[in-house]
């Protein structure tokens, strides 16, 4: 069976022509691929806040998504907070395994493999006695992060490997978390 017969049969929700197309597109003119994503994100009381997503600038204007996401961001009862949502650390890694099971869906319908259930589970360790400045030689952030994969597709082992293995490459979540990025941070 061909790769164009099997991606015409299988079906994970991910129109591959779509983005390919884009892909062209992009590659033509490169001024378009610049994007600028923004969240703006309220105090609300405590440790709680709230950030709203709407608008981004790409293709060279400004596009409107049609409808605002929110995210609550809290700390635990255990740390004096009222729990009103995840806390933000939660909330990269349900980044980092959202990013990464896209990912895996856009990769198997490109290749043609059909995908039953995927499911990533994330795990992060971290000290607190950086972020509590207890010890100034703890770093604040993750010591490591654990991304677990449980994958029923129609193909082989080593063929689900290689889709997770090109979704960790092209993740841009991924590589924010792996590789130093500039942050600029202001008060105006």
């Amino acid at each position: 069976m061909t790769n164009q017969t099997q991606t015409e049969t299988v079906n994970n929700g991910v129109n591959v022509e779509a983005l390919l197309g884009a892909r062209e597109a992009l590659e033509a003119t490169p001024a378009a691929a610049q994007f600028k994503w923004r969240a703006e994100c309220t105090w609300k009381d405590g440790t709680h806040s709230q950030t709203t997503i709407n608008n981004f600038f790409g293709l060279g204007e400004e596009q409107e998504r049609g409808r605002t996401f929110t995210i609550d961001a809290d700390h635990p009862e255990q740390f004096a907070a009222a729990n009103l949502g995840a806390t933000p650390v939660e909330i990269v890694m349900s980044a980092l395994a959202s990013c990464l099971t896209g990912g895996v869906a856009s990769v198997a319908q490109h290749r043609g493999i059909q995908l039953n259930s995927v499911t990533a589970s994330v795990e992060g360790d971290m000290d607190l006695q950086g972020i509590l400045g207890i010890d100034s030689k703890v770093r604040n952030g993750f010591d490591a992060i654990r991304v677990n994969f449980q994958i029923d597709a129609d193909a082989s082992d080593a063929d689900i490997k290689a889709l997770v293995a090109q979704s960790q490459k092209r993740s841009a979540v991924f590589d924010i978390i792996t590789n130093p990025t500039n942050v600029f941070v202001n008060v105006n």
